[in-house]
Parts: C-alpha cells; structure tokens; sequence
C-alpha cells in the first residue's frame, strides 16, 4: 500500500528583500550587518510573537509557516508598518523594503521543510506585491476581512507562474483608514520638538508587597532627575504611572503618550539584596537602546534608591543624545526642524575634522536661523568656532573668530543655557 504523504492546511508567508543585489553591490557589509539587526530586532521576535515557524532563509528571503492566517496578517503587517518608520528618515537608495506573499493552502511536510502548491503560490503572491507591501490571495483576503480591519485593494485575476489557474490577488493598502484591531490606541499624539520620553512604573517583581513603594521611588526619582534636563520633553508621573499594574505595548505607550522613548524596569529582593533592571526603548520600533542591571546591598534603602536614580539617569541621557544624532543624520537636511538641525551638526562636529566642523557650523547656523532663541545652538555653535580657530584655521583669522564665538557665547547666556558647562565637556571629550 502507498504511504500517504504528510500533509496539513497552513497559512504561507514568503518574503524578500527588493533590490537585495543593488543593495549588495553598493554596500555588501553594511546591508547584511543591517538586515540582521532587523531579524534580530523586528522580524524574528514578530514572527514568535504571533505563532510562526521560520522554514528556511535564502540570502535575501524567508519562508514561514503560521497555524493561523490572522496570525500570518497581523505579523506582516506589523513587520511592514515598522519598516516603514525605520525607512522614512532614509534616502530612497539605502531603504530595506519587504516584498511579502500570503496564502493559505495545504502543505506537504517533510522534515523542517514544506512543499505544495500553496507554498508556490505564496512565492508568487510575493513577487507581485510592491517593495513594502503585502499581496495575498482571495483565500488569506476572505479570511482576515471580517477579523482584521485592514485596507485591501482588488488586483483581480491575475496569471501567475507555472500556477495552472489564474489566483485572485489583494493588495494590502497602508495608507487604508485602520484599524482598531493593530491599532487599539487610535491615532498617534504627535511628538515634541526636543527628544520625549515616559518613565513607566517600575515592576515589583518580589512578590512583597512592601517593596512597590521602593519600586516606584526609584521611577518618580528618575523623572524627577529628567525633568531637571531644558533638553528633555519628560512625561508627568500622574500620566505615565496610569500604566501601573499593567501589560502594555511600548509602541502603544508612544502613541498614546506623544513620546519618542520609553524607559521601563523591575525591582527584585532577596534577603538583604535588591537588583534593579532598567531598559530604555525606541517607542516606534520597540528596539532597546540601553539596558542595565544594579544588584546592591540594602544596608541603606534610601542611598541605594539615590544611587541607582543617579546611575540610570546619567546612563540614558547620552543615549538619547546619540539616538537623536544618528536619526537627525539620516534625515535629507532638507527636512530637518531646528532640533534636528543642532543634532545634525553635533553629529558632523564629533568627527573633529576641519571640514566636518566647517559643516557643524552650517548646521548650527540653520538651527538659529529657524529658532533664534535657541539657546544650545548658540552654545554649540560658540564650541564649534573656538574649536575651528585653534585647531583648523590660521591664526591670523582668531582675532576675527574669537568675537564672534563670544557673540554667540552671550547670545546662550542671555537665553538662560549653560553655555560653560557645554563648553567643557566638549572641550573634555576631545
């Protein structure tokens, strides 16, 4: 008798990356080193997240299995919405964009890997979606229409590739009213000028009780400690600490907040030990920036609370700092606000070269010029003149250079920033 192959219904994704060769040709370390930090970022914990199985990779693509179709939507969908942030400070030419197949149909199993006519029909869904888009068939279209509130359009019947009948395509419309199924929160606050961020409740992960008070001292000292900061938009306790005793989404915290950043954390105690763990997070993408743990002796509840307060908000402030750099460094500068001009030039400006300072200052004079009370502009800009009149020019234009850096340094001064203590730690840092 005849051994009957191993067969099961299953939801089919297959994804590749548009353009890979060009990429490849243009910048072969970079681009690899980038798509494995979004495997190890976005795609791998989504696929896990919603109950999928990675069959094989190629160089460029996957293969995945999901149980259930919705899952399969909701995963592709929320991988592609988060490429989309990542890519929009990018230039067009250095954008990873997904192309994306879905169907459901039935598989053969053999091993780890699937084969069938549903596995071929997914590769070719995928190779008439657009780059950051998703194409499904009218079987994965009927199932998710009435569970997911998501914009389709109809591409009709369309011949495939070595596929005998023609399939039905449906092609995922992002710009789609949606959608309370991905998006509960409703639509996004927008986000502050200045770096933003919430300080969520720390978790008190001791099982005591009496722990929750030194738990949400140590997340109200951190605000505290960042609010003291003019560079920071910090988010009041009253509204970040409504997320107490919750499971929350750290992307629908940034929506519902306004806040580009997300600090978040636990407290446990055993006998006279505590450890603290800390974790900041881009708000849009959930990738962490920072991570740390504090284990301490509880000799004194008080000066370890001030001591770890102090340590993870010294720790984060220059992490946001260079997270603002290297996203205003992406951006056309063109686009750039005044923040993001002065983020621009502290970018350029940290590479010490003549020709990079000279361009620091051109930043910095676009950031005064767009917001004329913009005091840390003023400050940098003094930084950067002193730095090129004794480092890059000729010492026959310091007497020309000179006053103008003091002009500038008064400018901060009247505008109430430190322009001293700017001053040195760049000064410092050199």
């Amino acid at each position: 008798m005849a051994q009957h192959a191993n067969r099961r219904l299953a939801a089919i994704v297959s994804a590749d990356v548009a353009g890979y060769s060009r990429l490849m040709g243009a910048d072969e370390e970079g681009t690899l080193g980038r798509l494995k930090t979004l495997r190890a970022e976005l795609i791998d914990p989504k696929i896990a997240e919603h109950g999928g199985r990675i069959v094989k990779t190629t160089g460029d693509g996957l293969l995945l299995e999901f149980s259930s179709v919705v899952g399969a939507e909701r995963c592709v969908v929320e991988v592609q919405t988060a490429m989309a942030l990542r890519n929009a400070d990018l230039p067009q030419d250095r954008r990873i964009e997904f192309r994306i197949g879905v169907n459901l149909g039935d598989i053969i199993i053999d091993g780890d890997d699937i084969f069938g006519d549903g596995v071929n029909v997914a590769a070719r869904l995928q190779e008439s979606a657009k780059p950051g888009g998703i194409c499904v068939s009218s079987r994965v279209h009927d199932d998710v229409r009435d569970r997911l509130d998501l914009g389709f359009d109809d591409g009709g019947e369309q011949s495939l590739k070595n596929i005998a009948r023609p399939v039905r395509i449906w092609q995922w419309n992002a710009a789609a009213p949606s959608s309370a199924a991905m998006d509960p929160a409703g639509p996004a606050l927008p986000l502050p000028e200045k770096p933003s961020i919430a300080v969520l409740p720390f978790a008190n992960m001791s099982g005591d009780p009496e722990q929750e008070y030194f738990a949400d001292g140590i997340a109200e000292d951190v605000i505290t400690l960042l609010s003291k900061s003019r560079a920071l938009f910090v988010i009041a306790r009253n509204s970040s600490f409504t997320y107490k005793g919750r499971a929350v989404d750290v992307k629908q915290v940034g929506r519902e907040l306004g806040v580009r950043y997300v600090l978040e954390g636990s407290v446990r105690k055993a006998g006279n030990r505590v450890r603290v763990t800390g974790q900041l997070i881009e708000a849009a993408i959930g990738g962490h920036l920072w991570a740390e743990r504090y284990d301490r002796d509880l000799a004194d509840i008080f000066a370890v609370q001030d001591e770890i307060t102090a340590s993870v908000s010294a720790a984060i402030l220059p992490t946001m700092e260079r997270s603002e750099r290297e996203r205003a460094a992406r951006k056309p500068p063109d686009s750039l606000d005044a923040w993001e001009c002065y983020h621009r030039g502290m970018w350029h400006f940290a590479k010490i070269e003549a020709g990079e300072t000279a361009l620091a200052q051109d930043f910095f004079e676009r950031a005064i010029a767009l917001d004329p009370g913009f005091a840390a502009a003023q400050a940098a800009m003094t930084v950067a003149i002193l730095t090129a009149a004794s480092q890059f020019r000729p010492q026959s234009e310091r007497q020309v250079l000179v006053p103008r850096a003091a002009d500038h340094a008064r400018r901060s001064i009247l505008r109430s920033i430190p322009t001293r203590r700017l001053v040195m730690a760049h000064w410092r840092s050199r």
